[in-house]
């Protein structure tokens, strides 16, 4: 099989598209630790080695625990995520699902009203974010990096 071009090589004005989200996502008051967060799970869920390999160092160098970024796919069982941290995984889940059953209720208002309705937008277009990379990343076949 040939290998894939990135996007970057395929359609720049697309990659510079794509960063400007992430420019975006930069500038609003989502914290590094629930971006972080974010990115991993959504990879976890849409099985894209590359983000979680890229995404799980970037949380570590970030001040992330082992503990946490081992059981993120277990969030649920655990006491290590707060009241926020499990509102932001749960949308997460939902929103990467979407065609399963959608967004429930419950979820959606839990997240507004633990976080704040700018916050739950913010962390909504970073689930959107990270689910069109993992898309990108898995479309073109792109290899982790050691």
């Amino acid at each position: 099989m040939a290998k894939r071009k990135t996007l970057q090589e395929a359609d720049p004005k697309a990659f510079q598209t794509m960063l400007a989200f992430e420019k975006y996502l930069s500038e609003s008051s989502l914290s590094k630790t629930h971006a972080e967060l974010i990115k991993i799970r959504v990879s976890q869920i849409n099985g894209c080695s590359y983000c979680i390999n890229k995404h799980t160092k970037e949380a570590r160098e970030a001040g992330e625990s082992e503990q946490r970024i081992y059981l993120l796919s277990a969030w649920r069982e655990v006491p290590f995520y707060s009241p926020e941290e499990r509102a932001i995984l749960a949308l997460a889940e939902e929103m990467t699902n979407i065609a399963a059953h959608g967004v429930s209720d419950a979820v959606y208002n839990q997240a507004v009203e633990l976080l704040g309705q700018q916050y739950t937008t913010e962390v909504m277009m970073g689930i959107i974010a990270m689910n069109a990379w993992n898309r990108v990343g898995i479309t073109t076949q792109r290899e982790i990096e050691s």
